[in-house]
């Protein structure tokens, strides 16, 4: 007998939640479906029938929601009409990352609604800014969002013009700002680089690979925008006319606080502020207590700065051995490339230079050197004139990729490129040589590349 109770009621169970399930997704169905052409007012009914008796049961509901909660802040006029949806599309997200923390980017999502509180001005420039530190602590890598970026860190500088933030920890936010922009740079330049070299050697891409390129320079422009906004933001706070000055005074109260010293001393070095006695001091006293990677590179620094290049390149080399972060190596990279062009090894400078890119892609710059010491080598490089002018075309390609992967050098790297090319055989002289189409190789001279003539 009692197994027959309980048999029942087993059964009463699962079939009440078969026909739960089976009414989640109806109303699922239904919510989509009215949210897709957009009758918000037939949707909402759906969408709270679901929150109040479905909230667990698909993702769905609130990746739709978020959409639908979007679409209706944009069209909507009245700031008090649009503070109650603002709060909507908050809870809606909140509910996701209740019910489905495993299926969603808490960084992502934090950054959302800390952006919709302070677009829609709801809560204190604190609680603000409280919300988004809290997406940028618990979840960084999914912290990408370039308007997001520029409004934590306005809301940095709001805190610090009204003294509610001491200047040091602005500066610490701004480092921590750039070198995650940074970050975001290198990841779409290790997708675009490759493709743009393929572009290049004129090989076709796929229409994927199109699709990828374009969003990644896309990305890039986006990210480079918010990189000048973050420093315009900044001003002049972080020059050197301000942070000597201020490290100077705080210098004997923190000369034995390793920390300080390495924030002081990477900030001048990272503003080129390394001219000033205050960075000499610093710089001392931080390989002193706690010789490192940054300790041998601004020491390579101040030894360049006395013209040692040898010296230099000795502590470079060293505090690229020590390094781990791969965007620092990256700068010291840089730092042995230039020195060695400085001293007219250009081989050994695009090693190094090429080195920097292995560790950040996004590097332009690195690519404008080489191009500079290609086309400084035209002359010695090819058998003909007409060889020896093609460099510059090889040139100009390195200038291209420059202003490519790095949008800040778009303008200075289109007229290096131009420029380049101006010098490089004109119409007449390919056609005269019949050598459109061709491929040239300077295997005679210590670029060891090639590069294809223009089809006319």
């Amino acid at each position: 007998m009692k197994l027959k109770v309980i048999f029942s009621v087993a059964l009463i169970y699962f079939g009440f939640t078969s026909v739960n399930a089976q009414d989640c997704s109806r109303s699922l169905s239904f919510f989509a479906e009215s949210a897709k052409v957009k009758n918000y007012d037939e949707a909402m009914k759906h969408y709270n029938d679901l929150i109040n008796n479905c909230a667990d049961t698909s993702r769905a509901i609130y990746q739709r929601g978020a959409i639908m909660f979007k679409d209706l802040l944009k069209s909507e006029t009245d700031p008090e009409k649009k503070k109650d949806i603002a709060l909507k599309l908050i809870e809606n997200n909140n509910l996701r990352l209740q019910y489905f923390p495993e299926k969603s980017d808490i960084g992502s999502l934090k950054a959302e609604n800390a952006m919709v509180m302070y677009e829609t001005e709801i809560g204190t420039v604190e609680e603000q800014f409280s919300l988004f530190d809290e997406a940028w602590t618990e979840d960084q890598e999914n912290f990408t969002n370039p308007k997001a970026i520029y409004e934590y860190f306005l809301l940095t500088i709001n805190l610090l013009d009204n003294e509610k933030m001491s200047l040091q920890d602005a500066f610490q936010k701004y480092d921590e700002v750039l070198a995650h922009l940074e970050m975001l740079e290198n990841n779409q330049a290790v997708v675009a680089a490759p493709l743009i070299e393929r572009q290049e050697d004129q090989e076709k891409l796929s229409k994927k690979e199109e699709r990828l390129l374009r969003n990644a320079e896309l990305r890039l422009q986006n990210y480079d925008k918010i990189r000048g906004a973050v420093n315009g933001l900044i001003g002049t706070r972080a020059d050197c006319e301000n942070l000597i000055p201020l490290f100077e005074t705080d210098f004997e109260e923190n000369k034995n606080d390793i920390e300080w010293l390495k924030g002081a001393a990477s900030r001048l070095f990272s503003k080129e502020c390394t001219d000033s006695n205050l960075f000499v001091k610093l710089v001392e006293q931080q390989h002193t207590l706690e010789p490192s990677a940054k300790s041998a590179l601004y020491i390579g620094r101040l030894a360049e700065r006395k013209g040692d290049l040898n010296k230099a390149l000795e502590y470079y080399k060293q505090s690229a051995e020590l390094e781990t972060k791969a965007a620092d190596k990256a700068k010291v990279y840089y730092n042995i490339a230039n020195s060695y062009k400085a001293k007219n090894s250009y081989s050994n400078a695009r090693t190094y230079y090429r080195k920097a890119l292995e560790f950040q892609p996004s590097m332009g710059r690195a690519y404008l050197k080489i191009a500079d010491m290609y086309a400084e080598s035209a002359n010695n490089c090819g058998e003909t004139v007409f060889e020896k002018q093609a460099v510059y075309w090889l040139a100009a390609d390195y200038a291209d990729r420059a202003g490519r992967v790095s949008p800040a050098l778009k303008e200075n790297a289109k007229q290096t490129a131009e420029s380049y090319r101006g010098r490089a055989p004109q119409t007449k002289a390919i056609f005269s040589e019949g050598m459109q189409g061709k491929k040239i190789s300077f295997n005679s001279c210590w670029i060891g590349e090639s590069v294809m003539v223009p089809n006319i």
